[in-house]
């Protein structure tokens, strides 16, 4: 007679962090079915039931991993109190997850940058954008939203490729620029110094 399956209602989590974990260990290039199975404690079979293909995979796995930045951003306080100063609410929040475990930092943009080559990965991508632009759109205007993200994405990933240190101090300021300008009525002169006039 045939062994019941056990149930385990949890066991594709369990296979979804072990993924994580392997990728943070050895990079996606160490990824595979048996060598996530062995780090949940499964069997192979389980996580190819779970997930087809290592695609499949990768997606639950960057989903799992944005979830972690996203709550903390939805969390913060201060993106829902107009007096806050935004700029330095976003810099803090990026130093704290910049001065935690820095593997943890680094997986999360390795997993990012997959989507350069694998498409499956790119609307999970995009996901964590519009998801980031809907925090901020309460406190600013979608196009200055992504702008932020952009910038901020450049300067975590300079920081992570020359092993520097994140400034937080030059975050804000930079990230106040981004929203001075953002705050400027359409068509304003931005290289025009203030009090100047050029017309005649």
């Amino acid at each position: 007679m045939a062994r019941a399956r056990r149930y385990d209602p949890e066991r594709r989590d369990r296979i979804v962090d072990a993924a994580l974990r392997v990728v943070g260990r050895a990079g996606i290039a160490g990824l595979s079915h048996r060598t996530v199975a062995a780090e949940a404690d499964v069997p192979l079979g389980s996580t190819t039931y779970h997930f087809a293909s290592l695609d499949e995979l990768l997606v639950a796995a960057l989903r799992r991993a944005n979830a972690h930045f996203g709550r903390a951003l939805r969390e913060s306080p201060g993106l829902t109190d107009p007096d806050a100063d935004l700029a330095a609410v976003l810099a803090r929040l990026f130093g704290t997850w910049m001065g935690g475990e820095r593997t943890g930092v680094e997986l999360e943009y390795e997993l990012y940058l997959a989507a350069l080559r694998r498409p499956a990965l790119r609307p999970v991508a995009a996901e964590w954008a519009d998801d980031v632009t809907a925090c901020l759109v309460p406190r600013t205007d979608p196009a200055t939203a992504r702008a932020l993200i952009a910038l901020m994405d450049g300067i975590c990933l300079q920081v992570l490729l020359t092993d520097g240190t994140y400034d937080e101090e030059y975050a804000r300021e930079m990230l106040g620029r981004v929203l001075d300008v953002g705050t400027r009525p359409s068509g304003a002169d931005s290289s025009e110094p203030p009090g100047k006039r050029t017309d005649t």
